[in-house]
């Protein structure tokens, strides 16, 4: 029995027992019982932000569904559950979400999964502790490092920039795949020399992180590594610099971006597919005040998700169907 069915049996079990208190609703009937679970990543990261705001939105707004966001490993598991039915929605970075409809990567076969919508950018932080002296990219080598919870997007993006960087990923550091809130905790205990995490801006746990202890950190500034990156692994990468202002930090940091994605399951109803990506544009505002990378999106860029086709039901909603 899946997770999905042992939450659905629970809920069931407290619709029951309203039934006999004589508070019985009636059973949903429609696709995957009425329920939308969003598979979103880190309890301090954008993606579990903002997915809970999705998830009142939906569930507001879209007669006959409740939604609600649930805390993951991120990308890689993301994709994964919305494939085996354990998920309806799930927020991925575009690298690995282009990884899962080619079959390759951490997926030994396409996945049949479709896109909602491009949003906002992940900056890719790299943090170091001012005490472990490293001035550079190449002074990671030999270092403690957190590459993010295993087969996450962050663990993957730091894996292709160690190797751009000329680093074997699990030979030259000494690798740590550790989610953000056990990062921050050990970053913090020195038991970490650095650490990777790929996130909307201000990531909840790096601004708790940086403004603890300013003096103690320092993002590495990484853009230099875009032209390895890309050669090796297809332009889906592009570089922005991280302003100062973000986490009050002396200069701006320039970095490597990449796209988040909206994803659903290529079985997802048209209609339905249609109404969420309406959702996500008339109650945008809503979003804005849950995280301002909600902001960071329009209905032109939103349609650009190649190499991720669109679900038929979003296509429609950006062609005015």
């Amino acid at each position: 029995m899946t997770r999905r069915s042992l939450r659905w049996l629970a809920a069931l079990l407290v619709t029951v027992l309203a039934a006999g208190c004589g508070q019985a609703e009636p059973a949903p009937e429609s696709w995957h019982d009425g329920r939308i679970f969003l598979a979103t990543g880190n309890t301090t990261g954008v993606y579990y932000q903002l997915g809970g705001g999705y998830a009142d939105v939906i569930s507001r707004h879209l007669p006959g569904y409740e939604a609600r966001a649930e805390p993951t490993g991120a990308s890689v598991e993301n994709i994964t559950r919305l494939a085996g039915g354990d998920m309806e929605i799930a927020f991925s970075l575009a690298d690995t979400a282009a990884d899962a409809v080619a079959g390759r990567g951490a997926f030994s076969q396409p996945q049949p999964v479709r896109a909602l919508a491009r949003v906002y950018s992940n900056y890719t932080h790299v943090i170091v502790r001012t005490d472990a002296k490293i001035k550079d990219f190449a002074g990671l080598r030999g270092k403690r490092v957190s590459t993010g919870s295993p087969k996450s997007g962050t663990d993957i993006i730091a894996g292709r920039l160690l190797t751009a960087g000329g680093m074997n990923p699990d030979r030259d550091v000494r690798r740590f795949t550790l989610s953000l809130p056990e990062t921050v905790k050990r970053m913090r205990a020195g038991t970490l020399d650095a650490m990777f995490f790929s996130g909307g801006l201000p990531t909840p746990g790096i601004a708790d992180l940086l403004s603890s202890a300013p003096d103690e950190f320092a993002l590495l500034p990484i853009a230099d590594l875009i032209e390895p990156l890309n050669a090796r692994y297809g332009s889906v990468y592009t570089t922005a610099e991280l302003p100062k202002e973000v986490y009050r930090t002396p200069t701006g940091t320039p970095t490597v971006t990449v796209a988040n994605m909206m994803l659903v399951g290529a079985d997802m109803p048209d209609q339905l597919a249609y109404d969420l990506t309406r959702l996500l544009f008339t109650y945008q505002g809503d979003l804005i005040k849950v995280h301002p990378e909600a902001g960071n999106f329009t209905r032109q860029s939103a349609a650009g998700t190649d190499p991720i086709p669109l679900h038929p039901g979003a296509a429609r909603f950006y062609q005015g169907g």
